[in-house]
């Protein structure tokens, strides 16, 4: 789990890395200002989170493999897609009712992190 989660994040990071480019340099100019802003949001929370899947990938090789950090890698990678993959193809279609996608994502975002504080809550003190 610790390899895959770590293998999926920084994928994550570097497409982050390169959504974000691909804004700054050539849609920019062809959508303008304020739906740029929602791409930056894309991009923001993909990066954010890509670095939370990094995260768990650590929390497992120092914890253990567990079903709640399981759960809470494969909810911020549905969350990156579902979220920032909404607002990246709402940005370049224009079409507003892909806006509905994306408080699911939000919610799955939520949801891994709560698996998160579930199963570091769930841990005994050393």
């Amino acid at each position: 789990m610790q390899r895959k989660f770590m293998i999926i994040g920084a994928i994550m990071a570097m497409l982050s890395v390169a959504i974000g480019a691909f804004g700054a340099h050539l849609l920019e100019p062809i959508v303008g200002e304020d739906a740029m802003k929602v791409y930056e949001t894309g991009v923001q929370y993909h990066m954010a989170h890509a670095l939370g899947i990094i995260l768990i990938a650590v929390a497992a090789g120092i914890w253990g493999d567990s079903r709640k950090l399981a759960w809470a890698g494969w909810l911020l990678f549905a969350g990156i897609i579902l979220f920032s993959g909404s607002l990246y193809v709402l940005t370049v279609t224009g079409i507003k009712q892909l806006g509905a996608i994306t408080p699911i994502g939000g919610v799955a975002f939520i949801a891994g992190w709560i698996c998160l504080i579930a199963d570091a809550a769930s841990r005994k003190k050393r």
